[in-house]
């Protein structure tokens, strides 16, 4: 009988890969989220229930009977009582906590490169607390921290793709030499199918970035080089983008938050003393031939 993992967040950007890469792996899948879509086929591997990170007992009938449970649950803008406290912190460590007690063996926590939680950042903060929590009530948790992640529905570089495309003036953040190191969705997808694999019983952390880094000038050039256009890449003070986020707050749907300027002020590469893709024995893949496919199909 195949062993059943439990994934939250499975209905996701991310979520989606890791629940294909565990049922390819030989894994019984169970996709729980708050709203869950009924399966179309006969997959006997494959189930769909609802649960909510918000209530202990939803939780515990979702990883009731599981080998393995998976946190991808990720929120990047705050809506009402929807927090990054609340979610990234407090959900995670009740998750946590549940997985625990109900005997589950391998809980991964996804999490990000950069997690800090002394960070000034909330989100940031709440990552690196996140963490802390989940590994004090599962001590043998599995994190993994992805970079920015890429693939044909992101919304990093279709976005990135359509402004340089109709702006004739970009502007950059700050002076563009943020550095960065996209991952390929489905790698870090399979990251985790192997995390869940694996026979130590040790806690991991593992950083998952692509095989190049870039700064954020770099990153532009390479798509505007990949999608012949020629917009000018203008600096823009850090200053400035706080200023407009903090009049862009007041209006709903707004196109830049906090949160995304914060980010894009720290570096979030691989460091060189942890854990990564290739001790999984995984090859990561160039965003260039992800970013050519994307360019073809738009």
């Amino acid at each position: 009988m195949a062993q059943l993992v439990t994934v939250f967040g499975g209905t996701g950007f991310l979520g989606r890969r890791i629940v294909r890469h565990l049922h390819d792996k030989g894994f019984a899948v169970r996709i729980a989220s708050r709203h869950p879509t009924p399966i179309t086929g006969s997959d006997p591997q494959l189930q769909h229930m609802a649960a909510d990170l918000r209530e202990g007992q939803s939780i515990a009938r979702a990883v009731a009977g599981a080998f393995g449970v998976v946190n991808a649950v990720s929120l990047y803008v705050e809506r009402g009582e929807e927090t990054f406290h609340a979610v990234h912190f407090v959900a995670a460590e009740r998750l946590a906590d549940e997985a625990r007690k109900a005997g589950v063996e391998r809980l991964v926590q996804i999490s990000g490169i950069g997690a800090d939680a002394k960070s000034r950042s909330p989100y940031i903060r709440a990552r690196g607390r996140g963490e802390q929590a989940v590994r004090a009530a599962f001590a043998a948790a599995t994190v993994m921290r992805p970079a920015v992640m890429f693939g044909p529905d992101d919304a990093f570089l279709n976005t990135l793709i359509k402004l340089l495309r109709r702006l004739p003036v970009y502007p950059m953040f700050g002076r563009g030499k943020t550095r960065l190191q996209p991952a390929d969705v489905e790698d870090v997808g399979e990251a985790v199918a192997r995390g869940m694999q694996r026979a130590g019983r040790e806690p991991l952390t593992v950083e998952c970035g692509g095989p190049r880094v870039y700064s954020y000038e770099e990153l532009l050039t390479t798509i505007v080089r990949a999608a012949n256009v020629r917009p000018i890449l203008m600096p823009l003070p850090f200053g400035v983008w706080h200023a407009l986020a903090w009049l862009g707050g007041m209006m709903p749907g707004a196109p830049i938050t906090r949160n995304q300027i914060e980010l894009m002020q720290i570096d979030t590469v691989v460091s060189p003393d942890m854990p990564r893709f290739a001790d999984l024995g995984i090859s990561p893949r160039a965003m260039e031939e992800v970013l050519s496919g994307m360019l073809r199909a738009g």
